[in-house]
């Protein structure tokens, strides 16, 4: 085998497989669903492939990617949506990007982790 066999064959079976998860739970539902929602008000643009997309584009975009998962029971956290979904083009590799009003840029696994943990945070 030529090296450049033995390197493939080594990062296809060192690479972290999707593996099946159990359905999500309703408060794992209710989460991503307010991910979703926070998306979609926040006047956020959104990035994916070096395109700018509205934050309704952008939900549409993703729920499309989440409906996919469920189907495949890839899905069963909050954590996972944002991973798997959220984060980056699952076509490119490259990372979404959100841009908000009055806030730097960054990258979208960034910002939805923030929102995830302003969801579950105790209302005062």
């Amino acid at each position: 085998m030529n090296r450049w066999t033995v390197l493939w064959i080594c990062a296809v079976l060192t690479a972290t497989p999707m593996r099946a998860q159990a359905a999500p739970t309703a408060t794992t539902q209710r989460e991503i669903a307010g991910l979703m929602q926070a998306l979609e008000n926040s006047g956020c643009r959104f990035q994916r492939n070096g395109s700018w997309y509205g934050p309704g584009e952008a939900r549409a975009h993703l729920q499309r990617k989440y409906d996919y998962l469920l189907k495949r029971d890839l899905v069963g956290s909050s954590e996972q949506f944002i991973e798997r979904a959220a984060s980056r083009s699952s076509l490119s590799g490259r990372p979404y990007r959100v841009a908000c009003p009055d806030a730097p840029e960054q990258d979208a696994a960034a910002w939805f982790q923030h929102t995830l943990r302003q969801l579950r945070a105790p209302s005062p």
